[in-house]
């Protein structure tokens, strides 16, 4: 009997609603409703066959299908979700989880402010702290110490967006090709952020299945393990300035500049892997600088190393590691908070079944996911594998 602490755990079913700038007729609740619909049955199952739930429109779902009772959790966080979900099964608590999650209609239900300036957020989006200057804060630094220069950043800009280019469910599919000249010649956003290094705004849902490992063997699709994961947070998001060096009392390279290096580390433990097992990085983008960042904070490469990394082919289409093959945030979707560090997982779940839309990588076997990022003081990080752990 294995002692890994999801070896009983399964991903058996995904879905992305439709992704656009704005979804007429719908909100998060009903955005919600058909990426769960479409998960379950993606796995081959029917909406009773759920007998746990996580996210906030859970008791919904639990609810409208007269499912109930059922194990449920609020947590509508991305990879902490899916890590919750999997915990639960692991434990006993249920057997079969659904995750569901959407953002529609944000403007118009709650049209006097952005969503991420209220309600706390507001006493400083005034002054200027704005989500991209919080990431541009971080990236300048980083370009201080190690010389890291714009044309790198920009280049995994062009990137990524030229993957959003020829995905066709992309909400930016057909927008380019980009190059590293296209980048630093769109407008300046926060310095050193030009507009295309920059996540777009849109709308969508998305949802994942988890049930266990013995009932996944009986579904359509090749089952997708959880090999490991974690979480690193060093404050709340979005209220506070952020400062490269700020922690650092347990190891002095533990700091909020290489957040998510900690939680790495225990994920690849878990796995009993390392960076260079892995196939694919679905890496959370919403900025440039991020997947430089991430890349030295994993280890696949050394620390003021990452802009030359990304420059040498390696996160390219067919490179040793290729990032974010979707486009990401910058091009394929930013459905709201929840959707936007669920995506990455999706991604990577299709990418370990082999029938991803576009930029599909030939035997991928693991592939690393995560959300969030410095400029928000947190990031997550998520193990998945094609063999049971």
């Amino acid at each position: 009997m294995s002692h890994h602490p999801f070896h009983d755990v399964a991903i058996v079913g995904i879905h992305n609603t439709e992704q656009a700038r704005v979804l007429e007729g719908h909100d998060d609740r009903t955005i919600s409703m058909q990426a769960a619909l479409g998960a379950v049955a993606d796995a081959g199952l029917r909406p009773r066959d759920i007998d746990g739930v996580v996210g906030p429109f859970g008791n919904d779902f639990v609810y409208q299908t007269r499912l109930g009772p059922a194990w449920r959790s609020l947590n509508a966080l991305g990879i902490p979700a899916l890590l919750e979900g999997a915990m639960a099964i692991a434990s006993g608590m249920c057997t079969t989880v659904l995750f569901a999650t959407g953002g529609a209609g944000a403007y118009t239900q709650r049209a006097s402010t952005a969503p991420w300036t209220r309600p706390t957020n507001e006493f400083v989006g005034a002054y200027g702290m704005f989500t991209a200057a919080e990431f541009a804060l971080m990236a300048r630094r980083h370009m201080h110490v190690h010389g890291t220069t714009a044309e790198q950043m920009a280049h995994v800009a062009a990137v990524i967006r030229n993957n959003g280019h020829v995905h066709p469910d992309a909400v930016y599919r057909g927008r380019g090709p980009f190059t590293v000249e296209d980048v630093l010649a769109s407008r300046m956003v926060a310095d050193p952020f030009h507009l295309l290094e920059c996540a777009m705004t849109s709308e969508g849902g998305a949802a994942v299945v988890l049930t266990r490992a013995d009932r996944a063997a009986d579904l359509p699709h090749p089952p997708v393990y959880v090999l490991g994961g974690g979480t690193d947070y060093y404050g709340p998001a979005y209220q506070f300035p952020p400062a490269w060096d700020l922690g650092g009392h347990r190891r002095r390279d533990l700091v909020a500049g290489y957040v998510g290096r900690r939680a790495g580390e225990e994920a690849f433990a878990c796995a009993g892997l390392g960076p260079g097992d892995v196939d694919v990085c679905e890496l959370y983008d919403p900025f440039s600088f991020e997947i430089i960042r991430q890349l030295e904070a994993f280890g696949f490469c050394g620390e003021g190393e990452g802009g030359d990394y990304v420059t040498s082919g390696a996160i390219e289409p067919g490179g040793r590691h290729p990032v974010t093959t979707d486009g990401g945030t910058m091009s394929f979707s930013h459905g709201g908070a929840a959707v936007q560090l669920l995506q990455r997982a999706l991604r990577g779940v299709e990418q370990l079944r082999g029938d991803c839309e576009s930029m599909q990588v030939d035997g991928a076997e693991v592939a690393l996911c995560t959300g969030g990022g410095s400029g928000a003081l947190f990031t997550d990080v998520l193990l998945l594998g094609k063999e049971r752990p």
